[in-house]
């Protein structure tokens, strides 16, 4: 027995020993930091989700039958861009010419049914925020992230078949599905940077993982106008979902919730990051206590962070969601040249995202401002600029170069957001990050659910005063939301995220937060201690 014990051992050790020696191996062959290749597979996680989200914007345009007015209806629009594409010498029939120009007619949705189409997908994106936030913080980020996202490349690569047999109820109904998929993203990937990113460098890691939302739009828009300008509407959907099932197979071997429970991750980088990683220093010895609702929900700097959230997402949605069908529908823009155009403002966010959080880094660390002005500078820059230039846009009529000029320069001062509000989380609620982003993504996001059909409402015969109107309202959430943000907006860890820490403030009289009860106990003792 002796013997069997020791011969067991030994195995045992011996292939602890190779598992360690293969770790190290591996370790070795990378180059890059493991906290950088989370960063480059969570920036490719967010550009699948977008890609997987948008690329209806622009297919749709493709997927609906063309109606236009024509001199002497009642919806005719006199201040209409001019179309080059049109030959005016009498001869051939609008019906005709909408027919060469798209292929043959699949379906007759009005505006305001393409609006709660493209709405369709929030409804099931706002629901799922909060469950999928929680679950990342118990469970850890990589498989409700990986899992959610798979869910959605599956929904995406099946959509030609569901709508050609369902039509518009059936993509409804798709698109709600793929909402439930990605709505754990957000969460999930803040609770994971949460784990990933060091204090010094976590504006140049949100604006990596987060500028993945702009190659996500650049290549949704671009490819999509390239993909149906040769072929048709189907094969985008079956070349997005399809990255989509690629993505999730290196997902499920490089990445991992925390660096702790990476399994070769070099021991000097696991030392760095458990030394500087704030939510790593404490809660890797001891469980996270239960979500604090009580004061989460009567948190005032939380509740403006979600009302600057649904300003944001008010402007962004209405650029992402509906610029295709302006380019297309007001500008009067071939589907290649809208794909093309649509994609172009994204890139521009996309490297001002880079500039706006190198540039943020740099002042917070020569102390030329704190962090809690960081975010209200760089948020105001992301609201206010961009709702300004889509105004001017709209006025600028049918000046394609000049609107588009416009349009590039909203998304680019939108870049300033990824350094402002959206890590404002990681500062406030470090120990909750993924259960406050989800609140704050999930309460925003009901702007994409309202913003597709009330400009569907807004703009029954896209013209382009109609689509003006849209603008203004646009503009006026933008500057009222940031107004809120500006005035309630915190910078530094909440009492509640680490109440054995902080301590309960003295304006709180909702009785104690639910800690374990050891934890409580010394809680109470230690508070007891500093007011003696």
């Amino acid at each position: 027995m002796v013997i069997g014990v020791n011969v067991g051992f030994a195995g045992s050790r011996g292939r602890y020993e190779m598992l360690s020696g293969w770790r190290l191996a591996l370790s070795k062959l990378f180059i890059i930091p493991q906290r950088y290749v989370f960063a480059i597979m969570a920036l490719l996680a967010v550009a699948n989700a977008y890609t997987m989200r948008v690329c209806l914007n622009l297919a749709i345009t493709q997927m609906v039958k063309k109606t236009a007015a024509v001199e002497g209806d009642a919806n005719w629009d006199p201040d209409a861009c001019p179309d080059p594409s049109i030959v005016t010498n009498g001869t051939m029939k609008l019906s005709d010419y909408f027919l060469r120009q798209t292929g043959p007619v699949l379906f007759q949705w009005s505006e305001a049914t393409q609006g709660l189409i493209l709405s369709s997908f929030y409804y099931g994106y706002v629901i799922t925020h909060i469950p999928g936030g929680m679950l990342a913080e118990r469970y850890g980020g990589k498989w409700v992230l990986g899992g959610g996202l798979l869910s959605t490349a599956v929904c995406t690569f099946i959509t030609p078949y569901a709508v050609k047999n369902g039509g518009a109820t059936a993509l409804f109904i798709l698109r709600v599905i793929e909402g439930f998929g990605e709505g754990p993203t957000m969460p999930a990937l803040m609770a994971m940077v949460s784990k990933w990113a060091p204090r010094s460098e976590r504006a140049r890691m949100g604006a990596i993982v987060f500028g993945g939302a702009q190659i996500g739009n650049i290549a949704g828009s671009y490819f999509s106008g390239l993909i149906m300008h040769a072929g048709t509407w189907e094969n985008v959907f079956y070349m997005f979902g399809g990255f989509g099932l690629a993505w999730f197979a290196f997902w499920c071997v490089l990445c991992y919730s925390t660096p702790n429970t990476h399994p070769y991750i070099s021991d000097n980088e696991k030392r760095f990051l458990n030394e500087n990683v704030q939510a790593l220093i404490h809660s890797e010895a001891q469980k996270l206590d239960p979500v604090p609702w009580k004061a989460l929900l009567r948190s005032v700097p939380l509740w403006s962070l979600i009302i600057a959230g649904i300003g944001h997402d008010w402007g962004y949605f209405t650029m992402v969601t509906d610029l295709p069908k302006y380019m297309t529908d007001v500008l009067k823009f071939n589907i290649k040249s809208a794909g093309l155009l649509s994609a172009i403002p994204y890139v521009a966010m996309w490297i001002a995202s880079f500039f706006f959080g190198l540039v943020c880094d740099f002042c917070i660390k020569r102390n030329y401002h704190s962090i809690q002005n960081a975010r209200k500078i760089y948020t105001s820059i992301a609201a206010t600029g961009p709702g300004i230039c889509i105004i001017l846009a709209s006025y600028s009529g049918c000046d394609t170069t000049l609107a588009v000029f416009w349009f590039i320069a909203a998304m680019t001062l939108m870049g300033a957001y990824y350094s402002g509000m959206k890590i404002n989380a990681l500062d406030i609620t470090p120990n909750y990050a993924g259960t406050t982003t989800a609140m704050v993504n999930g309460i925003a996001a009901i702007s994409g659910i309202i913003t597709p059909y009330l400009i569907g409402l807004l703009t029954p015969n896209s013209t382009l005063k109609e689509w003006r109107v849209a603008f203004w309202v646009c503009l006026a959430v933008l500057v009222f939301t940031n107004i809120v943000y500006l005035i309630f907006a915190k910078g530094e860890q909440l009492w509640w995220d680490d109440v054995k820490r902080h301590g309960y403030p003295v304006s709180w009289k909702h009785g104690p937060l639910p800690l374990r009860t050891n934890d409580s106990e010394k809680a109470e003792s230690e508070q007891r201690k500093e007011k003696q």
